[in-house]
C-alpha cells in the first residue's frame, strides 16, 4: 500500500540517519546523502501526489517529510 511504502521509506532514512541500528549487527550507519536521498523520495512523493491522496495519507506523508527534515537539520548540525 502506500502508507506502507511511505513508512519503508522513512525507515531507510531514520536508518541512514543512524537513529536505527542494523537489524542483524546492531551498528548504527550515518549517511547524509542516503538520508538525503530518502527525504528527497519522499518530499518529491508528497509534491507529485498532492489532491490523489486521502485526508490521513496526507497528513502522514506532511508529517514524516517535515520530521525527516528537521532530523536531517539537526544530524548535519551536529557533525
Amino acid at each position: 500500500s502506500f502508507t506502507s511504502f511511505i513508512l519503508s521509506l522513512n525507515t531507510t532514512a531514520l536508518f541512514h540517519l543512524g537513529e536505527i541500528p542494523h537489524p542483524e549487527t546492531g551498528q548504527k550507519v550515518f549517511d547524509l546523502e542516503l538520508a538525503r536521498h530518502s527525504i528527497d523520495t519522499l518530499a518529491m512523493l508528497e509534491e507529485k501526489t498532492k489532491g490523489n491522496l486521502n485526508r490521513e495519507e496526507q497528513e502522514l506523508i506532511t508529517k514524516i517529510v517535515y520530521e525527516l527534515k528537521m532530523r536531517f537539520i539537526r544530524a548535519k548540525g551536529g557533525r
